[in-house]
């Protein structure tokens, strides 16, 4: 089963987080057998960089020059040999037959040759090997770490911009560890339960097993959500005091999770929610995620550009959960790290860019907007706020910093000691355990000014 999913995952760019669970689903695994085939596949999805270098000198060829087939055999291999309690004979054994049926007994003798050349030596002396070929300290870490250069350069700037870059292998150590299932209570239509999340009072930890049953359960008052994005959502509904009859805009709302709970915030307060999502498969699942939260939310599928640009002051309250790289989330999505290349922030950014311009110029007098990622690169960050602020000058910037301290239940660390330079916030998955999130809230001031807009 790692095996298949690994496979769709480097032949058809496949989501493991996607495919996976419905496998095990699928096969009804009990949950040991689950549990190891959740290990086999995101361990070696996360820990690829490091496993092709191992295989690269232990094959004596560069990785990208061995079938494709059968180097994923051998990276889930590695992965069993190196990082993994899996008896070094049965793991051999398993991944050469595993060759041998997709790619031939020639094939099969190869990794036998390599698999057990790798089984003789430990996972230090492996790392001191091809760590010892590194040409800079960082492409050493990269190794060590199983992360690309040019993401471990993005985080260790991000984690600077908060005098805090001492975390840097804190936070690449928690990028390889799966996180917990972590729970939301739509307000006024479930409670949380125990054991809660330190943060967000809407977050709960999966109380152990399987949390499909309590999902059903709950016909959709209770939904799988990390706590930074239930932080972030909330936030926006802190950002200043609620008034009746308020109108909203979740502006990129796919796949809905924020939507939902947005939704129920606003049913509580006789606020109006509208939602848009510009890809057709993601607004079906956003309108699956609200028939739980009584009351209608128009959902379109609109470029959010200009679906904002038509609705000239507008809306009170505007969530920008921006398209970015998903650099926060590569906990969730071990292949991630593998596909995204710094050309994708360069694409990315102008989209960020007008999404948030439009959205600005949709808020009526005095309302705000949550400019979103689930990233802490700085150009998708606090860049794209930068230049916003630039092109609409009259706008200002709340301290989301503030805004998050009132919303969490208990003492949360923002790095806000002095040394950051802006209003904005950003989670990690080291510091707060929730994905890396950004959070910055913009406000258009009560009264217009005659500051000339440009763009």
């Amino acid at each position: 089963m790692a095996y298949d999913v690994i496979r769709a995952v480097s032949d058809s760019d496949a989501y493991a987080n996607l495919l996976l669970p419905t496998a095990i689903a699928e096969a009804g695994l009990d949950p040991q057998d689950a549990a190891l085939a959740t290990e086999l596949t995101y361990g070696t999805l996360r820990r690829r960089g490091t496993y092709d270098a191992i295989i690269a000198a232990a094959a004596d060829r560069p990785a990208d020059a061995i079938d494709p087939a059968v180097l994923d055999a051998l990276r889930l291999a590695v992965h069993q040999l190196l990082a993994t309690r899996v008896a070094s004979h049965a793991a051999v054994n398993e991944s050469v037959n595993l060759v041998a049926l997709t790619a031939g007994r020639g094939a099969s003798s190869f990794a036998n040759a390599v698999l057990r050349r790798i089984a003789r030596e430990s996972p230090g002396e492996w790392l001191a090997r091809i760590e010892a070929a590194a040409r800079s300290d960082d492409e050493r870490l990269a190794l060590r770490a199983a992360h690309p250069v040019w993401i471990i350069r993005a985080l260790r700037r991000a984690l600077a911009a908060e005098g805090r870059v001492e975390e840097l292998d804190a936070l690449l150590e928690a990028d390889n560890v799966s996180p917990e299932v972590t729970l939301v209570a739509l307000p006024g239509l479930a409670e949380p339960q125990e054991p809660r999340r330190p943060y967000a009072a809407t977050a709960f930890a999966s109380p152990g097993g399987d949390p499909r049953l309590a999902l059903a359960a709950s016909d959709g008052a209770v939904r799988v959500q990390d706590e930074g994005s239930q932080l972030v959502a909330l936030a926006l509904t802190a950002a200043t005091p609620l008034r009746t009859g308020e109108r909203w805009l979740d502006l990129c709302a796919g796949p809905g999770g924020k939507t939902a709970l947005l939704a129920a915030v606003a049913r509580q307060n006789d606020a109006v929610l509208e939602a848009n999502e510009v890809v057709p498969t993601r607004a079906r699942l956003v309108r699956n995620a609200l028939p739980a939260v009584p009351g209608d939310v128009t959902v379109h599928e609109r470029d959010g550009r200009e679906l904002a640009a038509e609705r000239p002051e507008a809306f009170d309250r505007i969530l920008v959960d921006a398209p970015c790289t998903g650099l926060g989330a590569l906990r969730r999505r071990p292949e991630a790290r593998w596909r995204k290349s710094p050309a994708d922030v360069a694409e990315l950014v102008p989209l960020q860019v007008g999404l948030l311009t439009a959205a600005v110029d949709a808020l009526a007098p005095g309302g705000v907007v949550a400019y979103v990622t689930c990233s802490p690169h700085l150009a998708e960050t606090t860049a794209v706020v930068e230049e916003v602020r630039r092109i609409r000058p009259e706008l200002v910037e709340l301290d989301a910093r503030a805004v998050l301290h009132g919303v969490a239940q208990s003492p949360i660390d923002l790095a806000d000691d002095g040394r950051a330079q802006t209003g904005s916030a950003q989670l990690w998955p080291h510091r707060h355990g929730t994905d890396a999130m950004f959070l910055a809230l913009l406000q258009r001031p009560l009264e217009a000014t005659d500051a000339p807009k440009e763009g």
